[in-house]
């Protein structure tokens, strides 16, 4: 029998009056990260029961657009990335990478 190992990531969400995030930080012992503060937070979760993805999408009140624009970009091209890994669709990995170009085109993101 093998052993399993367990590995933990925290986020700490800290919160005004109006329950609106003021700080974002989060902890992975396993990767040297130890209460790392972040300015937005995009998690989803596959319910594989239900066949549905839950999601939490928080950013801080302070967190600039131009860096959510950021954000998204690069969010974008990890999830091709990702897709590609996941699923070997070479053709569909590309569509969305055209469509990171294009994305980042219009928002004047690249140089």
């Amino acid at each position: 029998m093998s052993k399993t190992i367990k590995s933990e990531i925290k986020f700490l969400v800290e919160l005004d009056e109006n329950r609106v995030p003021e700080k974002l930080s989060w902890t992975a012992q396993d990767g040297g990260v130890q209460q790392e503060e972040a300015k937005a937070i995009m998690l989803s979760i596959w319910d594989s029961k239900v066949q549905e993805t839950l999601r939490i999408d928080l950013w801080t009140k302070d967190m600039p657009v131009d860096e959510m624009k950021l954000f998204f970009h690069q969010t974008l091209v990890a999830m091709a990335d990702t897709f590609q890994r996941a699923t070997a669709d070479e053709k569909m990995a590309d569509t969305m990478k055209d469509f990171c170009d294009y994305f980042a085109e219009k928002l004047e993101l690249k140089k």
